[in-house]
């Protein structure tokens, strides 16, 4: 049995959050290409897809945790949807080894193309998936990973790949001095483009934020007995805030669980603390809509604020299975996973919240994963990055580290301040540069205070244009096959 495509995916599971060693990352790939080395591309599909399967399984073990403990399902069933997935995201580690086929020799240049354009379709197809892309692993890297306000995450995983590559080369012992000489020079450029970013200072009006992580039981949450209770540990907290004088004041995804918007004694409460604290007030709580048809259920985040008017974003990116159930008359079975008030519907408006100098990109959740999100918040004007989550549903699982470390990200691609606000953690502050400043534990009742920087004038070359390298990545493949082809002939 060839264990080679087994030992690729072990490392690469390895390379992600908790365990975080990143070097096995660079040469993750290594084993994968050797055994895909003279084979079939029948055969190299197949090995792709051990390989994915053994990723997959690994690094996403937590998925039937919630649909189990939360939803009430049978283990037998909530380890469908699990395998589901992994399966299909093998397909693209599958897809990758096939494509390496089509030439015989790995090329530096073509191989990473193969692997970012993959990974970019898998972001946007069934309504994508971009967990823990393969840059990621590069999270504490913090001189490397400073590129990705020109090349976004991808740029990250196309480097890991052209090292791999090399790599491979150099076990051969077959080396290509064009290939180690670029390689080298894309070290270099990366790197030195790190130390010269961390040496220049954003301008930008200094304020104190709050981030309060309640530690609220999933398991009660919900129920009406306990609402009191949830609000006065939130109150505690957050007046415990009031001494340091915040600017803001920051509470987790559903951290209010009833409906604000219907008013009442407990919205009181809520509606004082920028009365008492003399700061805006920016919380989660589940909202509703009449319409025609019925109502429609909204994931929704308000800010608050003394004598303005009440804003709030709805979740654009509902995440399946969670907020709502995908194929619902198919998969009846697994409607009792839609918490609260049943099925969200997504909406269709990403837009920050603006308040006196502070306006900012809400990302709800797993919304943090997805780097258009927070592009098109800084585009419309955000000086400010806040991701409210609640991943109590992740238990004392990977999840909540891979979750922190994917969210770093987007604040080195907008070069701007995020705020991470969770209900049972991990919350942090993180610096334009990607560093957590300040971060709080899992599963702790805490506040946390810290300054943050608001930048309003600067706009990274991502968040300009985007994901060119993707492009440009798909370009080379086309130029590349094509062209040789073309050439051959």
């Amino acid at each position: 049995m060839n264990l080679l495509p087994i030992i690729s995916g072990l490392l690469l599971t390895a390379s992600f959050p908790p365990f975080s060693i990143s070097c096995l990352s660079l040469s993750g790939f290594v084993p994968l290409l050797f055994s895909i080395k003279d084979r079939s591309a029948k055969d190299s599909f197949r090995i792709g897809y051990i390989a994915g399967i053994t990723h997959y399984l690994t690094l996403l073990y937590w998925i039937p945790y919630p649909i189990t403990r939360y939803g009430s399902i049978p283990l037998y069933l909530s380890i469908a949807p699990y395998l589901l997935l992994c399966m299909y995201l093998s397909t693209f580690f599958a897809i990758f080894c096939w494509l390496c086929r089509l030439r015989e020799e790995p090329a530096i240049i073509l191989y990473p193309s193969y692997w970012v354009v993959l990974e970019f379709i898998r972001s946007k197809i069934l309504t994508g998936f971009p967990w823990c892309l393969l840059g990621y692993t590069q999270f504490k890297n913090i001189h490397i990973i400073q590129i990705a306000d020109i090349t976004g995450i991808y740029g990250i995983s196309w480097f890991i790949v052209m090292i791999n590559v090399v790599i491979y080369h150099l076990a051969k012992k077959k080396m290509r001095i064009m290939d180690i000489a670029m390689a080298g020079i894309a070290l270099l450029c990366i790197y030195g483009y790190g130390i010269y970013r961390l040496e220049q200072p954003f301008k930008g009006k200094q304020i104190k934020a709050a981030i309060i992580q309640g530690n609220i039981d999933q398991s009660i949450k919900w129920d009406p007995y306990y609402q009191n209770k949830t609000i006065k540990t939130y109150m505690d907290l957050t007046r415990s805030c009031y001494k340091y004088k915040p600017s803001l004041i920051v509470w987790p995804e559903t951290a209010v669980p009833f409906y604000f918007q219907d008013g009442g004694r407990l919205a009181d409460i809520i509606w004082n603390v920028p009365k008492e604290s003399g700061a805006s007030l920016l919380f989660g709580s589940p909202a509703y809509m009449k319409t025609g048809k019925g109502f429609r259920y909204y994931n929704r985040a308000y800010l608050i604020s003394c004598g303005h008017p009440l804003y709030f974003y709805d979740k654009v990116h509902l995440v399946p299975f969670g907020e709502y159930i995908p194929l619902r008359k198919i998969l009846f079975f697994l409607n009792r996973l839609a918490p609260a008030a049943g099925d969200f519907s997504p909406a269709h408006k990403i837009e920050p919240l603006k308040c006196d100098h502070i306006s900012v990109g809400v990302m709800i959740c797993f919304e943090a994963i997805f780097p258009e999100i927070a592009r098109n918040h800084v585009r419309n004007g955000a000086n400010l990055l806040v991701n409210i989550s609640n991943d109590a549903w992740f238990g004392k699982t990977s999840a909540p580290y891979q979750h922190l470390a994917m969210s770093i990200f987007r604040a080195i691609e907008n070069r701007r301040s995020l705020i991470r606000a969770t209900n049972t953690g991990i919350s942090a502050f993180i610096d334009p540069y990607g560093r957590i400043i300040k971060r709080g534990g899992l599963y702790n009742r805490q506040a946390l205070i810290s300054e943050v920087k608001l930048i309003n004038q600067y706009m990274s070359f991502y968040t300009i244009y985007g994901d060119v390298l993707v492009y440009a990545a798909f370009l080379i493949i086309i130029l590349i096959i094509v062209g040789g082809r073309l050439w051959q002939r």
